[in-house]
């Protein structure tokens, strides 16, 4: 059971005043904030689970094209970090191969003599080495050559050289509008990241529910009497300011960029694990306030409430963006 330190004395009326004054205090102070530098793509802390990052960060290099953020988007929307992961399509693994491009483009990435579509050492850097091929077969079309890579994978390069672009195919646009959002999510940020629009409205929500018993499960529904557990207070909070979340904890980490502790912001998602290195570890998550504060719907017995946010399982937080939600996977193959 989580343990939290609860903001004594505060009623629901004072509550309110407090949070609309850290609410305040905190956007005047993040005034400028947006900006962002150069330098090589970093892995976000723990977004990719620690037994595939040093792999990811090194064949994410591969090529231009290609980066680890961006080639951990394509194998999270893919599989979710599943290596067992097999489509009705019969796609394989974790980075869901089917026999034939396998048989074609499949590399022995560990060296040791085969080639395991399972094997996350071997699948990964393929995922790699055939997103580098398919930026050659285009690397002479117009245009950005991750998005014309992207493009490449799910129309075929011949679409893309045709189209002299990105084709005008829903489809494929939208996979690269999905992978290109993902990636914000996987990539550590270089400066500092851009304020949301939409946190105002998810944090007038929540306020409005201090006081409410948790119920595990609870989506807040006239059925459960308006009572929610922590992903779906968060949940429907953004669902007011039109922002769709998906309903587990560790899937909402994936939903933005991730501004470090000293960032973040009102409306910010913090998240907390059992393993500090895995975010497909985390367990709960609450709405940030200000000040080292949010608003938590922590467990049976208690209601919604102030917490602390610095407790020994913090593992970060997540600036939700309306793409960055979009972008992420609801049908994924099973194992």
């Amino acid at each position: 059971m989580r343990k939290f330190w609860v903001v004594g004395g505060i009623g629901v009326g004072v509550a309110m005043c407090f949070v609309a004054l850290l609410v305040v205090g905190t956007y005047s102070a993040a005034a400028g904030l947006a900006g962002s530098g150069g330098g090589a793509v970093a892995l976000a802390k723990g977004a990719v689970p620690a037994k595939y990052q040093s792999l990811v960060q090194k064949w994410g290099n591969l090529c231009p094209a290609i980066n680890p953020a961006l080639l951990a988007a394509q194998l999270y929307q893919e599989s979710g970090w599943n290596p067992r992961a097999e489509s009705p399509a019969a796609a394989q693994g974790i980075a869901q191969f089917i026999p034939g491009t396998w048989a074609g483009h499949g590399i022995d990435g560990d060296q040791d003599g085969d080639r395991d579509v399972w094997d996350p050492a071997d699948a990964i850097p393929s995922a790699a080495s055939y997103d580098c091929e398919l930026a050659g077969y285009v690397k002479k079309v117009p245009g950005d050559q991750t998005d014309n890579m992207l493009a490449a994978y799910n129309a075929g390069a011949y679409r893309v050289i045709r189209a002299g672009g990105v084709p005008d195919i829903s489809e494929t646009q939208n996979y690269v509008t999905i992978i290109r959002s993902l990636e914000k999510s996987f990539a550590r940020p270089v400066g500092r990241v851009q304020p949301s629009e939409q946190a105002a409205g998810a944090i007038y929500f929540a306020q409005k529910k201090l006081g409410t018993p948790y119920l595990w499960g609870g989506n807040g529904t006239p059925e459960q009497n308006g009572r929610f557990d922590c992903s779906g207070l968060t949940q429907a909070a953004y669902r007011t300011v039109d922002i769709e979340l998906p309903r587990v904890a560790n899937d909402q980490y994936n939903a933005g960029p991730h501004p470090s502790r000293d960032e973040l912001l009102p409306g910010d998602l913090v998240f907390f694990s059992n393993d500090l290195t895995n975010s497909r570890a985390i367990h709960h998550v609450g709405l940030y306030v200000g000040g080292g504060y949010m608003i938590n719907a922590p467990y049976t017995g208690a209601v919604i409430r102030f917490d602390k946010i610095d407790t020994p399982d913090y593992f970060g937080a997540t600036r939700v963006t309306k793409d960055g939600a979009a972008a992420l996977p609801t049908n994924r193959p099973a194992a």
